[in-house]
């Protein structure tokens, strides 16, 4: 029994225990930046090179598997749809930050892949070797700008590939992508909570580029195990503040690399400015942190995680659910148009069905990150369980979904309208006139009891893909759609009737008809 048990505990039960600091009040006027800014470094911008006209989001989520390459300009536009800034989000609707919106100071950029708070934790590092565009180092993704920032030159792909032993696929390529995160950049909001929103960020991030690279016929995969320690070194992160959470080798056009030697000595030496006057540690995060770090180079063999699968729908009354609307746009377009409803939601015209099955479909492609621990072939780690409020031809009740047949079955007849409500923490939502609310809910200790406190990042990565895929396919269907981790996780086991040590549930994804004619401002700030 590692801490990480005690920690999703603690997550799971904190809208009636708070987690520590419980008196804690985050400093807006000392906020961190949303990235990281390197002072002096030389810095190169990025290429977009579009979006291909096949490149659709329902060939990303559903498309067969790719043997197609990268290059420079495919990585500039993938990096762009899916972190760099594309628009600024001035709309009026129902968040706290409203009145603020308008400010410079206090600007909310949008990007394609959704976040925690919309606070954008994750720093992006490209380690490329001799086989790629530009002079082998290490850069930055410098997403205010889309361009890199280079802090380290020379070839050090060998100690990357050393950092990842056999993972499949890494000795075949010389290019590597590296998400890291800096714990402040999102603890000075939810303090000791961050871990557990910065974990699903992760996956949120993964999907993305899961999506848009099948969409143009390439197939990523992604490590979560490996010599974190080593590889922070190299990177040259400070392992109480930061830590590396995945690394996603890329397939590169051109002729295979000779592997390099790997170089244990050499690391960044550049350093980030930071904004805050004050960075403050707490130390919930930081014990959940070291504890997932045990044993991150001891990859899992395969099949460990059997015993952690998702459970099947089970017996109950079914209601089949008409096929999915279709998802033939770019996948540029739907995440460029991904955005969160935040209190438009109307249930005077009841959701098409269809749409609900899009949504559900997406769900299902997103449940498994084909990550270097989860077998090829075999159940998610996630199930779903859906609030039916307002769908057209389907009852109102609570029903869980049957990842197989696409059918809803029924848990609980009748309106959960007024438990939604009451069982949210905040005023941004009002979930009784979404159309539906979907919950995914995954075996979280058994996970931890198969493979170690380092599956919290699996199963939590797990959970923000699906989160992203249902927001991109929503954009798709020009379904209103939201995502929150402010409501009693107790409540809904109780639901679920569920045993809060049997299945967790993480997040609330509702989806809806809006408003019409609601009041935005157009600011765009590059082209569709």
């Amino acid at each position: 029994m590692g801490f990480a048990h005690e920690y999703a505990t603690a997550v799971m039960r904190r809208g009636r225990n708070p987690m520590e600091p419980a008196d804690f009040v985050p400093d807006w006027a000392d906020r961190p930046r949303k990235g990281k800014f390197f002072p002096g470094a030389p810095s190169f911008p990025l290429p977009d090179g579009g979006c291909a006209d096949d490149a659709t989001l329902g060939r990303g989520l559903f498309g067969e598997r790719g043997t197609g390459a990268f290059t420079l300009p495919l990585l500039g536009a993938m990096l762009r749809d899916s972190y760099g800034l594309t628009g600024r989000r001035l709309a009026v609707q129902a968040n706290s930050d409203l009145g603020s919106l308008p400010f410079h100071a206090q600007a909310n950029w949008s990007r394609g892949t959704a976040s925690g708070g919309g606070l954008y934790p994750i720093g992006i590092h490209w380690a490329s070797g001799a086989g790629g565009p530009l002079t082998p180092g290490v850069y930055h993704y410098d997403t205010p700008h889309h361009r890199l920032d280079r802090l380290l030159s020379g070839d050090v792909t060998g100690e990357v590939r050393a950092c990842l032993k056999d993972l499949p696929g890494a000795a075949e390529t010389d290019q590597f992508l590296v998400l890291g995160v800096t714990f402040w950049q999102n603890s000075f909001k939810y303090n000791s909570f961050g871990y557990h929103a910065i974990t699903m960020d992760i996956g949120a991030l993964l999907q993305t580029w899961r999506m848009w690279s099948r969409a143009h016929g390439i197939h990523l995969g992604s490590a979560l195990w490996f010599d974190e320690p080593r590889l922070g070194r190299l990177l040259g992160l400070d392992p109480e503040e930061e830590g590396v959470f995945a690394v996603v080798p890329l397939p590169w056009s051109g002729t295979a690399p000779v592997p390099p030697p790997s170089a244990p000595g050499t690391r960044v030496r550049r350093t980030p400015a930071e904004k805050s006057r004050r960075v403050r540690f707490f130390p919930t995060l930081r014990r959940v942190h070291e504890a997932t770090l045990e044993g991150a180079a001891d990859r899992p063999a395969a099949h460990t995680l059997d015993p952690a699968l998702a459970l099947p729908a089970g017996p109950g009354d079914r209601v089949p659910l008409p096929a999915p609307d279709s998802l033939n746009i770019p996948v540029r377009r739907a995440l460029r148009e991904r955005r969160s409803s935040f209190g438009r939601f109307t249930a005077h015209v009841p959701l098409d069905a269809a749409r609900l099955s899009a949504a559900l479909a997406a769900a299902v492609a997103a449940s498994t990150l084909d990550s270097d621990t989860e077998t090829s072939g075999g159940a998610p780690l996630t199930r779903l369980f859906v609030f039916v409020n307002h769908v057209d031809g389907v009852p109102a009740g609570l029903y869980v979904h049957d990842r197989d047949t696409g059918e809803l079955v029924l848990v609980t007849a009748g309106s959960f309208g007024l438990f939604l409500q009451e069982n949210y923490f905040l005023a941004n939502y009002n979930l009784e006139q979404a159309a539906a609310v979907l919950v995914p809910v995954a075996r979280t200790h058994a996970v931890l009891d198969a493979v170690g406190d380092r599956g919290y990042r699996l199963v939590n990565a797990s959970v923000g893909a699906t989160a992203q895929a249902v927001y991109t396919a929503a954009s798709a269907t020009r379904t209103g759609c939201g995502v929150a981790l402010g409501f009693d996780c107790v409540s809904y086991a109780e639901q679920f009737a569920v045993g809060e040590q049997d299945e967790v549930p993480l997040l609330i994804m509702m989806i809806g008809n809006e408003r019409p004619h609601p009041a935005d401002y157009r600011y765009e700030i590059v082209a569709p």
